[in-house]
């Protein structure tokens, strides 16, 4: 196991909300310091806790995933790591040079050009002339900027400083590496680029990594911190349930519906063969056979309609499609049918989905009825990543005699 090289000791910071009782407070705080005076760490009017009680260690070899909703308290959190702010209580131990990605052109100078950006924020995270030198070529070559070296930094577009930014942390190999969202601007094969080199520099290095995108944590981070409201909403080793927990967050059981021109009523939506947990959320191993039951009315009559389900995974990506249209058992009486589908055996990764119902006339598929969410359901497995599919298959030995 390496050493620690981050470690975050019980740390909070407070803001005030309006701009006046930021400065009264930050003049009154920067006095108390001057003359020695012991600060109340207690909250003032109008103040609130951006980061309240924060605690966590990375060792070398380590990607801690740091997520949370928008207004977590990530962004203030990583500013403290970095060195941008101080904490107003705990204490942050950062081991060796430390290079940071949290904010779009970040410590760039935009009157300089890229070659002079590097040379500046390499020797910021403590590197030599002649490291940086010696590195110089590899990172404008994974920056993809050659063309552009010698132009001012001003001049770039938002993906050629994230480029440019990634190249310069990640190519000097610094001991920690602190990187923000700001990943997301860059394109496909840049994003693709990237995380080839955080595969490379990880055994060496300690990575704090901050995504809404949970793929992206679940491939690269062996712990997660859960962040809301400034404080721990969870943490620890098990990634896969850190990242449960947070989509759990944004889920809820009120259905919608999307189009409805009178002709059909849903009246029941249900598992068959599944638990629900405290949420009412349904909940299926993967593997098992899942057994849904649909009891419709219709309102008036018409030619049989076809019936389609949506399943979305947690990104909101459409990832099965299910169209009855091939099968002409279903039919309806005294105004009501009721049927039950079945999937024998359900291959969809671990996580959170839900299935959207849409009942469409026959010829020209136009909808009659479409309802989003009209069942949650949510995958168990054991695995601790997040692919779009754990499929079953079985292998043998083809050896030719």
């Amino acid at each position: 196991m390496g050493e620690v090289l981050i470690k975050v000791d019980h740390v909070s910071k407070k803001f005030a909300k309006g701009l006046k009782k930021s400065l009264l407070y930050g003049l009154s705080d920067v006095f108390s310091g001057i003359i020695r005076r012991k600060q109340d760490k207690s909250l003032r009017k109008d103040e609130f806790w951006a980061v309240s009680n924060i605690s966590f260690e990375v060792r070398r070899g380590e990607c801690l995933g740091l997520i949370g909703h928008n207004g977590a308290g990530k962004s203030t959190l990583l500013k403290i790591l970095n060195g941008l702010i101080a904490p107003d209580e705990g204490s942050v131990t950062m081991y060796g040079k430390v290079g940071a990605l949290i904010e779009l052109g970040a410590g760039f100078n935009p009157i300089l050009t890229g070659r002079e950006n590097i040379y500046n924020n390499a020797a910021i995270i403590g590197f030599s002339k002649q490291e940086i030198k010696d590195k110089f070529d590899a990172i404008v070559a994974f920056a993809e900027i050659e063309e552009f070296i010698d132009m001012p930094v001003q001049n770039y577009s938002s993906g050629m400083k994230v480029r440019l930014g990634f190249a310069i942390a990640a190519q000097m190999e610094p001991d920690v590496l602190i990187i923000d969202e700001v990943l997301a601007v860059g394109d496909l094969g840049f994003i693709l680029k990237c995380f080839k080199r955080i595969d490379t520099i990880l055994p060496n290095t300690a990575i704090v990594f901050v995504s809404h995108a949970m793929p992206m944590v679940s491939r690269i981070c062996n712990q997660i911190v859960l962040m809301d409201k400034g404080e721990s909403e969870f943490q620890g080793k098990e990634v896969g349930k850190g990242i449960d927990f947070y989509y759990s967050r944004f889920l809820d059981n009120e259905s919608n519906i999307a189009f409805d021109d009178g002709t059909f009523e849903m009246l029941e939506a249900k598992g068959l063969n599944i638990n629900n947990n405290e949420k009412g959320i349904a909940q299926i191993k993967w593997g098992e056979p899942l057994k849904l039951y649909f009891k419709i009315r219709q309102n008036r009559e018409i030619e049989m309609p076809i019936f389609i389900i949506v399943i979305y995974d947690k990104e909101q990506r459409e990832v099965a499609y299910i169209d009855h249209s091939n099968q002409n058992e279903l039919f309806f009486k005294d105004g009501l049918i009721e049927f039950e589908m079945l999937l024998e055996k359900i291959q969809l990764s671990k996580g959170f989905y839900t299935l959207d119902i849409s009942i469409n006339k026959k010829q020209t598929r136009e909808p009659y009825l479409r309802i989003k969410k009209v069942l949650i359901i949510q995958v168990l497995h054991e695995s601790e990543i997040f692919p779009s599919f754990l499929l079953d298959c079985s292998f043998k030995n083809s050896y030719n005699n």
